[in-house]
């Protein structure tokens, strides 16, 4: 999973678009217009529903999802193309689910904030001492806490050195163990090295912070990360589709749709040393659970966005204040922050834009909550690699198709797919 790159912090309804979006070649207008699609696009609307016909076709994405709503009404939902199940083309429905990579970090934090609510915990408990981990290997362990955790700035650096929730051969192998690799195993691997930098001295991204995250919420609950979430995120607003997303196509969910890579790799969900799909075994969905191991369809997640819009049955106004308030550090010269599980930034009409994207091989994913009221999620089977365009034009693309909605609709959708 990774994190929007630098240049392409959201400016919703602002900034350059990729000519694709300005006016297809009349070969690739002709493909978008031959994308199958199920769902609702009100004609105002119709804007977001071409940008995103255009943007499939130029990167031959065969499965996708776009998902808009306004002031807590979801106005579109929508599915695009078909993939084969056994002998039979099935068409991507608004309700399909797809596996989301990093948006499942707002899941994770949210749990944090929710058991810091309910008087469990408080964010600024040392971690090492939640998870019994040693600070042998490295003292500065101590000093991480929930909230450092959370917001990317606990000491681990991924291109410093690696990203253990990809690290599966390696730790297999240091370890003696069979693969595959699970929680405890990765926890005793990162946990006998030292940090990469002290805790609260830089933001870095981390999978695996959150990864830890995920076992301080089932120490906490005393329930499987899983079970938390949807009992206690997802259940009070009425969200039921989301679990944890399985590794091999052989097991995914009947409305799942498949994932796309042109990469293989080895095996690491057994010991075969068998060439896989990327998405499929080259990498260990349950491992990567509370940072990235979520599938949910692109309404479920616009109807998420709005438990932070206003106090409620999940989070209450100091627990949404907590997963938007700025870092000790890591403001960048943009002005945004990574709060709890979502980027951050105030923008001109003195509210604030939030928003992540997802990504992993078979997965590109996007949601963002910008101002006046406006969100939007789209999700895709395939991510950004070696010859396609560029992925993370989904979000000036998005912010541009605002610009083209005279007048909102007002008819709301949400009853129709909850």
């Amino acid at each position: 999973m990774s994190t929007l790159s630098r240049r392409r912090l959201l400016q919703a309804g602002a900034g350059l678009v990729p000519a694709i979006a300005l006016g297809a070649r009349p070969a690739m207008a002709e493909a978008a217009a031959a994308i199958p699609t199920t769902g609702v696009v009100p004609a105002a609307l119709a804007g977001f529903d071409t940008a995103m016909k255009t943007y499939i076709a130029e990167r031959d994405i065969s499965c996708a999802q776009l998902a808009v709503a306004k002031n807590g009404k979801i106005l579109l939902a929508r599915g695009y193309g078909s993939y084969l199940k056994g002998s039979t083309s099935t068409l991507v429905q608004p309700t399909s689910l797809l596996r989301i990579a990093s948006l499942s970090k707002s899941l994770t934090a949210a749990a944090l904030a929710r058991l810091a609510q309910d008087g469990k915990v408080s964010l600024g408990t040392k971690v090492s001492s939640l998870l019994g981990l040693s600070t042998t290997a490295d003292p500065r362990l101590a000093n991480v806490t929930l909230w450092r955790l959370l917001q990317h700035t606990g000491g681990w650096d991924r291109d410093a050195a690696y990203d253990p929730l990809w690290y599966d051969q390696t730790i297999s192998t240091s370890l003696g163990v069979p693969l595959p690799i699970d929680h405890a195993d990765i926890m005793k691997y990162v946990t006998a090295r030292k940090l990469d930098f002290a805790p609260g001295a830089k933001y870095v991204y981390s999978n695996y912070g959150y990864m830890l995250a995920g076992r301080v919420i089932e120490k906490l609950s005393g329930m499987s990360y899983e079970s938390y979430v949807r009992q206690k995120l997802l259940a009070p607003v009425g969200i039921t589709r989301p679990r944890l997303g399985r590794s091999l196509r052989a097991q995914a969910f009947a409305t799942e749709a498949p994932y796309e890579s042109q990469y293989t790799r080895k095996s690491v969900v057994d010991d075969t040393g068998a060439v896989v799909p990327y998405p499929y075994g080259g990498f260990n969905m349950p491992n990567q659970d509370a940072n990235g191991g979520w599938v949910a369809s692109a309404v479920d997640l616009v109807k998420w966005g709005f438990v932070f819009d206003a106090p409620g049955a999940v989070l209450n106004q100091t627990s949404i204040s907590r997963v938007f308030a700025k870092p000790e550090t890591g403001v960048n010269s943009g002005g945004s922050w990574y709060g709890l599980g979502w980027h951050v930034r105030n923008n001109n009409v003195g509210t604030l834009n939030t928003w992540h994207n997802g990504s992993m091989p078979g997965t590109f994913s996007f949601l963002a909550r910008v101002q006046n009221g406006v969100s939007y999620c789209a999700i895709f089977n395939r991510r950004e690699e070696a010859g396609t365009p560029d992925f993370d034009a989904i979000d000036p693309i998005l912010g541009k198709a605002i610009g083209t909605v005279k007048t909102w609709p007002t008819t709301d959708l949400t009853s129709r797919y909850f």
